[in-house]
């Protein structure tokens, strides 16, 4: 019995951790507890932008950027 080639589509890549306009803070670094919003990987993608509060656009090291958790007024 001949075996057929089965041709299978490239695994897609796996999304970042954020996405476009998530709510993000910086967890380390220098600069450590500054929120702001996620815009983009630069070029090189250990790199991103986020847009701070006072509305300046910094790169930041991913590694740095943490998702903000929802406020919850119970506590």
């Amino acid at each position: 019995m001949p075996t057929e080639s089965v041709v299978r589509p490239a695994t897609p890549r796996a999304p970042g951790p954020f996405q476009q306009g998530d709510a993000v803070y910086l967890a380390k670094g220098p600069y450590q507890g500054t929120p702001g919003t996620f815009l983009n990987l630069r070029r090189d993608p250990k790199w991103a932008d986020i847009r701070e509060t006072n509305s300046e656009v910094r790169g930041h090291p991913v590694e740095w950027i943490s998702l903000s958790k929802p406020f919850d007024a119970r506590k």
